[in-house]
């Protein structure tokens, strides 16, 4: 069984600043996994040719379950109003967060996190600058699966400092009405071990996965809830391969095809 996260930054080369949908699908296909979450995932943007990349993503790991759920519709950076549920099939373009399983889906469950109410200093070039935050989307899916019934979920957390805590602690109550084990597999925007002390679940994988040409800080991470966790597989290998975009590497953690002593970290 292979998880996986990855923050797609709408498939944008770094080389090049070009977003090519065989480079996408190729190196999506690469990762094998069977539960993929991606985020900062375009569909119908003129910067991403209007790919739907969600669907390209299922497309490349063979999944006949996919979800995408928009946050904001418009473009970050240039324009954007939040989205609701009534945009999930619009024809305008979208941004937000998608969920992949070549697993059969028991049920959906989504949850949209509100944005931080003030601007945010980020560093971006030589100094900073004063950000809107954006609304959250958190999706979840009970998961028919090699050792029963998983809950797996993937979100993009709040750059802004305290706020995604606040948003992981929404998180892993709205999880916990689901059934156990539960696996997050998600952009927290929180550095390390950060996400384990504010959520206590457990990281089952400790590499770093930003920038990525060369990753010093791990903000994509694979935690899984302590209520439940005896019944996941042990981790048998973790993975932050090199692909030709975005300015995060994925996440993949390989886990027995049965029940184990978990490794975690």
């Amino acid at each position: 069984m292979r998880l996986g996260t990855f923050n797609l930054m709408h498939g944008r080369s770094l080389a090049d600043g070009l977003v090519d949908a065989d480079r996408v699908h190729a190196a999506i296909a690469g990762l094998d996994a069977d539960v993929l979450g991606l985020q900062e995932v375009d569909r119908g943007q003129h910067r991403s040719g209007h790919a739907d990349l969600a669907r390209i993503a299922a497309d490349a790991l063979g999944a006949a379950e996919v979800l995408f759920v928009p946050a904001v519709v418009g473009t970050p950076g240039v324009g954007f109003r939040v989205a609701t549920d009534a945009d999930q099939d619009g024809v305008d373009p979208h941004y937000g967060v998608a969920l992949v399983s070549r697993y059969p889906v028991v049920e959906w469950r989504v949850t949209r996190l509100p944005a931080a109410p003030l601007r945010s200093p980020i560093l971006a070039g030589s100094g900073l600058m004063l950000l809107d935050d954006e609304p959250r989307v958190l999706i979840a899916a009970v998961l028919e699966t090699p050792i029963g019934r998983v809950t797996v979920a993937t979100t993009h957390l709040s750059f802004v400092p305290g706020w995604n805590v606040r948003q992981l602690q929404l998180v892993r109550r709205t999880l916990r009405t689901l059934p156990a084990p539960r696996v997050l597999l998600a952009d927290l925007n929180l550095p390390g071990g950060l996400p384990r002390l504010f959520s206590g679940w457990h990281r089952l994988a400790g590499v770093p996965t930003y920038p990525s040409p060369a990753p010093r800080v791990q903000f994509d991470h694979v935690l899984a809830d302590r209520r439940g966790i005896e019944r996941l597989p042990r981790v048998l290998r973790v993975t932050n391969p090199a692909v030709p975009f975005s300015d995060h590497r994925p996440l993949v953690v390989t886990l027995r095809d049965r029940p184990g002593t978990l490794q975690i970290d």
